[in-house]
Formats: C-alpha cells, sequence, structure tokens
C-alpha cells in the first residue's frame, strides 16, 4: 500500500517523526513517499492509498509555514480521496490550552472534508511531557500500521 506522509515542523521536531514514522513504515512492507515542501501535483503523482500527517501547531494554533501551501492546495482543488484511510500526530505543548495540538486539528478537519476516513483518533504529543517524541509515537504507529493492513 502506499502511504503519503505530510508534514508541518518549526523547530524539526514533527519533522524527525515523521522520518522515523517513514523508516517504520517501510519496515512494515508499505510503500511511502515524503516531502516536507511537498506540491499538490508531487502528492497526485505519487497516487496515495493512505495518508499520515505529522504536524506540529504554531501562532494561535496554526500550522507550520511548511505545510501551509500543500494544506491550501488540497482545500482549494479537494482531490477524489473519499474514503481512503488516514492519521494524524500533532505535536503541541498542552500549556497553550485551546490551541494545544492545533495544526492536527485543522489536518484532522481537513481529512473528514476531502472523506477520509481516520482509522484511528489523533495521537496527541505533549512538548511539555516528552523528550522522546518519536519513540511516543512508535504504539500509535503500530495500531496505524496494523489498521491499514485490515
Amino acid at each position: 500500500m502506499k502511504v503519503a506522509i505530510l508534514s508541518g515542523s518549526v523547530y524539526g521536531t514533527a519533522e524527525e517523526v515523521a522520518r522515523h514514522a517513514e523508516q517504520l513504515l517501510k519496515q512494515a512492507g508499505f510503500e511511502t513517499w515524503h516531502n516536507p515542501r511537498a506540491s499538490l501535483a508531487d502528492l497526485q503523482a505519487f497516487a496515495p492509498a493512505a495518508f499520515l500527517a505529522v504536524t506540529s501547531t504554531t501562532g494561535m494554533g496554526e500550522l507550520p509555514e511548511n505545510l501551509q501551501p500543500l494544506y491550501f492546495a488540497i482545500r482549494d482543488h479537494l482531490p477524489a480521496w473519499s474514503g481512503l484511510p488516514g492519521g494524524v500526530i500533532g505535536l503541541g505543548d498542552s500549556s497553550y490550552g485551546d490551541t494545544f495540538c492545533g495544526g492536527g486539528e485543522l489536518v484532522r478537519e481537513l481529512f473528514a472534508e476531502l472523506g477520509i476516513h481516520e482509522v484511528q483518533p489523533m495521537l496527541r504529543l505533549d512538548s511539555s511531557e516528552s523528550v522522546t517524541p518519536e519513540s511516543d509515537a512508535e504504539p500509535w504507529l503500530a495500531t496505524f500500521m496494523a489498521a491499514l493492513k485490515a
């Protein structure tokens, strides 16, 4: 199965989680595509059968700059991805209250609008509680991969 990994990162932590997820997916036999500065045309050329988004949150619950162009292109064109499976890993800091993992929530809303089926609830990684987000994501990723294979 071809899995597209979308990532948005400000300081690189979400990028590291996305790269780790990519390695785990490849080891499990998935064909992956990940480009933190991807265009919609790049993504569509890969023809994904599933999606994984890994994004941090910036500002007042917004997406990082590197993910914004792809996010808006997808939102503006609404590709025919209805029914495909997907999942979201959101990174944030719970001390920010209502905007905690806001970037991830924006991607979840976009996936819902596109009809992408969330195979499990979004993983919320809290920077105020975790210093190892890559390994903290592994149990969630194992469940995500199992759901894709089911």
